[in-house]
């Protein structure tokens, strides 16, 4: 889509949140879920985050540079599990946090979306499609239905935004 700006600390707090909140949702461990989506992207700290164009040509040697990230600092036996169980999805845990990663890009999408960007809707259309668990499912849908700017906006008066709490 091209317009969006983020950080790879940014992203992973919100899909660390999303996957607690799918992980309740769906009866599993929110703590698990949220270990895997908290490093799920830590790689990217060295390799950059190469988008969905940017695969189609480029090698990234992600658990390499994973290993690097954590090199020395005592996380190894903690994080390198986390991250291969992840690309593994060998967990009903991993798969959530796999679709908490897809809503994070969903909620962006809908917000372009919403700000008048004609791509975002093929985009969205992808990443709801990718998405595995009904909880996600449901979790998107509501998305796709509201408008990204109620939460801010509509939850208030008007006035209070002119008189800003006075």
């Amino acid at each position: 889509m091209g317009t969006g700006q983020e950080n790879v600390a940014e992203h992973s707090y919100r899909v660390s949140v999303m996957g607690y909140a799918l992980a309740r949702m769906c009866g599993m461990d929110p703590a698990r879920v949220t270990y895997l989506c908290l490093f799920h992207d830590l790689h990217e700290a060295r390799t950059g985050d190469l988008n969905y164009v940017n695969h189609r040509y480029a090698q990234c040697q992600a658990r390499k540079a994973l290993e690097d990230c954590v090199a020395g600092t005592g996380l190894e036996e903690d994080v390198l599990p986390l991250w291969d169980e992840l690309e593994e999805e060998s967990s009903r845990e991993a798969l959530l946090a796999h679709d908490a990663d897809q809503l994070d890009l969903i909620c962006n999408l809908k917000a372009e979306l919403d700000k008048g960007n004609a791509f975002a809707e093929q985009w969205l259309e992808s990443a709801v499609k990718r998405l595995r668990s009904p909880a996600a499912r449901q979790v998107a849908e509501a998305v796709l239905r509201a408008d990204h700017n109620r939460w801010w906006y509509g939850q208030v008066e008007s006035e209070w935004w002119v008189r800003r709490g006075r």
